[in-house]
């Protein structure tokens, strides 16, 4: 009989050590692997040229060790086709990883839009914070929903709404002829 007793306050005992278990607490990384499309994007600085930004191209995001990323995204400049990889190294933050040396931030939000996220590049310039967010997803059709929370994270970094670009799609570059 003592053993029945026994039983379920023995169970609540270990759901109770289970919720205390911090690794149980932290909240799961996204599956940021696989190709992106970028939907939306935004920067507060004068960006010479900034037509590159008016054509986006599927980038590649790759697990790395450690839980850091590699970015492998394609550019147009000046009518050239320029292929980069940048590393994003995890930090003890979630959604936070450190590229170039340190000298940028990156946070990854998630967006209530299912396969949506944006993408904040932060630089601390002399007398000037710089910022790039980009709403990235994993179909390149647009979704205003996505767009309307993009947006709302606009509004509350701060950056320009006037300066928000939905660059063309394209599958692949082709540089341009003179």
């Amino acid at each position: 009989m003592k053993t029945l007793l026994l039983t379920p306050v023995l169970l609540a005992l270990v759901a109770a050590l289970r919720a205390q278990d911090p690794l149980s607490l932290q909240p799961e990384e996204p599956d940021l692997t696989g190709t992106w499309y970028t939907k939306a994007l935004v920067s507060n600085m004068t960006v010479p040229g900034r037509k590159m930004f008016k054509v986006a191209f599927p980038f590649t995001m790759t697990a790395q060790e450690g839980g850091s990323l590699e970015a492998r995204v394609t550019l147009m400049i000046k009518g050239q086709c320029h292929v980069k990889e940048i590393l994003m190294q995890k930090t003890a933050e979630p959604g936070k990883y450190s590229a170039f040396g340190g000298r940028k931030l990156i946070y990854v939000e998630e967006l209530p839009v299912k396969d949506h996220y944006i993408f904040y590049c932060k630089e601390q310039g002399p007398g000037k914070t710089f910022g790039v967010g980009k709403l990235v997803g994993r179909t390149p059709e647009e979704n205003p929903e996505a767009l309307e929370e993009f947006r709302k994270f606009v509004q509350r970094k701060r950056l320009p709404q006037e300066k928000i670009v939905i660059p063309e799609q394209r599958e692949s570059c082709v540089p341009e002829r003179d």
